[in-house]
C-alpha cells in the first residue's frame, strides 16, 4: 500500500535509557515533535507522562491521550490506536526506554501503520543495542541481537555455545540481554561456558553517569568480574 499524504503520521519517539536529561542525549527535533502531539501509544502511562513533562515542561498534561501497549492489552485493541492517523492527526509511539520497535512491543503498531498506508517517521535517539555495538570494538558489519537467553541453566549453556559457534563460523557478533537481577549470574555462566579466547563486551548503564562499557577476552574476565546487579546491561560476544 502506498503512503497516503492525507493521513496523519506515526512518529517513533525515542526516550532516555535512564535518569538522564532528555536533551542531553537526543536532538531538539524530538522535543518539537512531542510538543505538537497530543496522542501517544506508550508502554507505561506514568513513565510516559514523566518523560513528556521533562521534555516539554509547559505542555498540558490533562489534554494528553495515552493508549497502553503492554502484555495486558489484547492485540485486537491495537488497530484502533491508529484511528487518529486515519483521520489526519499524527500520533507518537513511545518506548519505555530507548527506541520504539527494537526489542520493544511497538513493532506491531509500526507493522499496522505500514499496512494502512500511514507514514512512519523514526526520530533520532539513544538505542542501547546500537550504542553497545558501536563501542564494543567487535564486528559492526555483521551482528545479531538475540534478546533474552533461556532461564534454564542447561539450556542457557547450550544457547551460549550455539551463539559462540555462529560467531566463530560466520564472524558475527552476538548480542543478548538478561533480567538485571540475573546479570552477575550470567557473567559467571559466560566465564564458565565460553572459550577463554572469546571476547566479551559488557555494556552497562549506557548514557548514564555510571556508564560501564568494557571488552575483554573471557580469560581476563575470569580473573575479575564486575558487579552489575540490577543495572541494565547488554552483552556481546565474538569468537
Amino acid at each position: 500500500m502506498h503512503i497516503n499524504s492525507q493521513l496523519g503520521k506515526l512518529y517513533l519517539i525515542p526516550t532516555t535509557l535512564g535518569d538522564t536529561a532528555p536533551l542531553e542525549v537526543m536532538p531538539g527535533m524530538v522535543q518539537r515533535i512531542v510538543y505538537d502531539l497530543d496522542e501517544f501509544i506508550v508502554e507505561n502511562e506514568k513513565t510516559a507522562r514523566r518523560f513528556i513533562k521533562q521534555l516539554c515542561r509547559d505542555k498540558s498534561q490533562p489534554s494528553l491521550i495515552l493508549h497502553p501497549l503492554n502484555k495486558h492489552i489484547d492485540n485486537s485493541e491495537i488497530p484502533a490506536y491508529l484511528d487518529s492517523c486515519l483521520s489526519g492527526r499524527s500520533v507518537g509511539l513511545m518506548s519505555e526506554a530507548g527506541v520504539p520497535g527494537i526489542a520493544d512491543p511497538g513493532a506491531e503498531v509500526v507493522r499496522l501503520a505500514h499496512e494502512k498506508g500511514i507514514q512512519v517517521v523514526p526520530l533520532v535517539g539513544p538505542s542501547s543495542i546500537l550504542m553497545a555495538m558501536m563501542s564494543s570494538g567487535m564486528n559492526g558489519q555483521n551482528f545479531a541481537f538475540n534478546g533474552y537467553l533461556p532461564i534454564d541453566q542447561k539450556e542457557k549453556r547450550q544457547e551460549l555455545k550455539r551463539l559462540e559457534n555462529i560467531s566463530r563460523d560466520h564472524g558475527q557478533s552476538q548480542l543478548f540481554i538478561e533480567t538485571p537481577y540475573r546479570n552477575n549470574k550470567l557473567i559467571e555462566e559466560l566465564c564458565n561456558t565460553l572459550n577463554p579466547a572469546t571476547r566479551l563486551c559488557i555494556a552497562c548503564d549506557i548514557t548514564l553517569a555510571s556508564e560501564f562499557i568494557v571488552t575483554k577476552p573471557i580469560s581476563i574476565w575470569k580473573t575479575k568480574q564486575p558487579d552489575i546487579h540490577k543495572r541494565p546491561a547488554l552483552f556481546i560476544i565474538q569468537a
